[in-house]
């Protein structure tokens, strides 16, 4: 049976949000008395709310982790996934010990090398290679141990030609490319690796992939992965932890988290499409947006309607001419077709200055396959600038006979499949 490598148990991170303390001299003073006198839980955590940044909330403290419990064997490579804000990162720090967990306890085996931002653990003054010194000894490596690993970490990370130059002119591809290298050549026990890939390009990401492949499956290390890259997860990863709000949602099997991820993702609280609007010019308002007749942003169509039928209502106080954009995304974020008309054809929309409504009848081809898809939808300028933009305003579940064979697959030239109007 594999040791345990990292323990969280009933790990919580408060945060106050805004003001540094309690806010009162005689709070503060209370919250000493409690916690260091008396050793006591600080009575402050006790007013928290779950950490949900879509809303607004009644207390000033926020719960960015609550009761988190889990254990990872040795060698296990766990990836940690859910939606920005969730508290993916926050666990790594504490991991880390970037910062310490409110409540519970942490318990972990072995060296631990963190890659969490661009240029952790980097000083901007020293070079490159002064760097490497300095974090390997952070880590409890010998000049040695480092002296023979340095050629294999300057070269995985292609920055001969600057290595004796001071890091803060690196680029921040350069720096994530040094940072990754000396995390995972220096032979931790377990290492940490955040978002942070994605600042690199596509040729480094799959050397990376690679070599944390290579550290747990080769090497017996245990590997934490954050990534909202759910390939690399799924490729990487044996298993999944999904967090949401600050919780623990689900711990199984990659493909399953993966799964329930999505699911979840794909869920939106009920309401108006025209509620998700992000941006829009101030000389136009959208009074309401209807998609088959409803302003409702959760939609069931069968095949035998074949149609998504776009109505935009509103107002502008300038003249514009502009297209509908509507495109249709899988749960993941996957595009999978657009409506995209003025662009490549002579339907552009005239608008005059005051109130009006945009019609549009948008077939939807039988090679789309049943299942469940976001909707993004917006008027733009072709090419240009946006007039207003809803992303994922609106879950879509398709269902009835599926063909994928009965219409021409009609490729747009920024590599969507086109759809077409009535």
């Amino acid at each position: 049976m594999n040791e345990i490598a990292i323990q969280f148990d009933h790990v919580g991170k408060l945060y106050r949000l805004g003001l540094v303390g309690t806010g009162t001299l005689r709070n503060d003073l209370y919250r000493w008395w409690q916690t260091k006198i008396l050793g006591k839980e600080d009575p402050f955590m006790k007013v928290g709310e779950v950490n949900d940044r879509t809303r607004k909330g009644n207390s000033d403290y926020v719960w960015a982790l609550k009761d988190i419990t889990f254990d990872v064997k040795q060698g296990e490579v766990v990836g940690i996934i859910g939606k920005n804000g969730a508290g993916k990162s926050t666990l790594l720090k504490l991991l880390s010990r970037v910062t310490s967990p409110s409540t519970g306890t942490i318990k972990a085996r072995g060296r631990i090398a963190s890659l969490l931002e661009v240029g952790t653990g980097f000083h901007g003054e020293m070079t490159g290679r002064e760097n490497i010194y300095m974090n390997g000894s952070i880590m409890g490596m010998t000049r040695a141990e480092i002296n023979r690993k340095l050629n294999d970490i300057v070269e995985f990370a292609g920055v001969e030609r600057y290595i004796d130059t001071p890091v803060k002119r690196y680029s921040s591809g350069m720096t994530v490319r040094l940072g990754f290298a000396v995390s995972a050549f220096l032979e931790p026990e377990i290492l940490v690796v955040d978002e942070v890939l994605a600042v690199g390009d596509a040729e480094f990401q799959k050397k990376a992939i690679g070599k944390m492949q290579d550290v747990s499956r080769g090497d017996g290390r245990t590997v934490l992965f954050v990534s909202h890259n759910l390939g690399a997860i799924k490729n990487l990863c044996e298993r999944g932890v999904v967090l949401n709000n600050g919780e623990m949602i689900f711990d199984g099997n990659v493909d399953d988290a993966v799964e329930f991820y999505l699911q979840d993702a794909g869920k939106i609280v009920e309401g108006k499409i025209v509620d998700a609007i992000s941006y829009r010019k101030d000389y136009i308002s959208i009074s309401s947006i209807s998609i088959n007749g409803s302003e409702s942003n959760r939609q069931s169509i069968n095949r035998r309607q074949d149609f998504l039928e776009v109505a935009i209502k509103g107002e502008t106080d300038n003249p514009i001419k502009c297209e509908i954009k509507l495109i249709i995304r899988k749960v993941d974020g996957t595009p999978v077709a657009s409506f995209i008309e003025g662009r490549y054809s002579d339907k552009i929309i005239n608008l005059s200055p005051g109130p009006f409504e945009i019609v549009k009848r948008i077939r939807l081809p039988k090679y789309i396959a049943n299942g469940d898809y976001l909707i993004d939808l917006g008027l733009n300028q072709p090419l240009t600038q946006d007039f207003f933009r809803a992303g994922s305003c609106m879950s879509l579940h398709i269902e009835g006979f599926y063909d994928p064979y009965c219409h021409p697959l009609i490729l747009r030239r920024d590599g969507f499949i086109g759809l077409e109007s009535e």
